[in-house]
């Protein structure tokens, strides 16, 4: 019995040791995953099909619902902040295209505790010439029913939900749809609603993010679209169907970035 207990401490001590010592190089630059799943309260995100309940009890299923990822900013253990280049730092999420819920970025080896991002597309980059503006941010790509982007007002949508709603109001259309389309960066000449908003999420207490080479870490988040309408504000299809340039799209951005949650960390994905 002696000799087992002797083993096991001297195994546990070996791993520990081996733990302590992981050795970070910050000149090198290695892969950092971010995923995400989405949900309406405690359900998984089903299009078209799924019913749900909002916080005022009107009851609502979603057709569409995406949005943007930018400017990504990861801190380590020691409180150094590394920005991800922007060329490299703008996402398109889309609920439909589960691929797009999977992006990589490189960052430098180290360990991460916190992670920091916008959602939106940032006014320098909104206001840049289109040739600089390519992959996700191309307005040409953003067209059909991907389109996240008001060539009418110029301007990136930063989040979109579409859906019906018994409740909300026959539209044109003859169609009781709902249709939450939220951008607006501040204005370039002229000044308009800012709804630019930026997440910023503790990793430390569900798990820390060890990127190192030869081990992509995965950051795995959640973003709960009943919280985007449920909040600060709560949002009534029957009163608000269409949210697009008006003030009150300022209500659905406070809430959205409460949205997003640390579920857990993959050490290797």
């Amino acid at each position: 019995m002696k000799n087992i207990i002797l083993f096991i401490i001297s195994v546990t001590t070996f791993l520990s040791c081996e733990k302590d010592t992981v050795s970070y190089d910050e000149s090198k630059l290695s892969d950092l995953k971010i995923k995400v799943d989405h949900v309406v309260g405690n359900r998984a995100l089903q299009l078209n099909t799924a019913s749900y309940t909002n916080a005022v009890g009107e009851t609502f299923t979603i057709s569409q619902f995406m949005y943007f990822i930018s400017n990504i900013k990861v801190t380590n253990k020691n409180g150094k902040v590394y920005t991800v280049p922007q060329d490299q730092s703008y996402f398109l999420v889309k609920e439909h295209e589960a691929a797009t819920k999977n992006f990589v970025v490189k960052v430098p080896e180290g360990e991460y505790t916190k992670l920091e991002f916008m959602v939106g597309v940032d006014s320098l980059r909104s206001t840049m010439d289109i040739t600089k503006r390519t992959g996700v941010l191309d307005p040409a790509n953003l067209t059909g029913t991907d389109k996240m982007y008001w060539n009418w007002n110029t301007g990136y949508i930063f989040w979109k939900l579409e859906g019906t709603s018994p409740q909300a109001p026959v539209d044109p259309s003859g169609n009781r749809n709902f249709r939450f389309h939220i951008g607006l960066y501040g204005g370039y000449s002229t000044p308009t609603i800012n709804n630019l908003r930026t997440v910023s999420i503790d990793l430390s207490p569900v798990g820390t993010a060890k990127v190192i080479t030869g081990k992509t870490p995965a950051i795995h988040l959640v973003h709960d679209v009943l919280k985007g309408i449920n909040g600060s504000t709560n949002i009534s299809f029957a009163s608000n169907p269409t949210i697009m340039v008006t003030d009150f799209s300022r209500h659905l951005a406070n809430n959205y970035i409460h949205a997003f949650s640390h579920d857990h960390t993959h050490a290797n994905d």
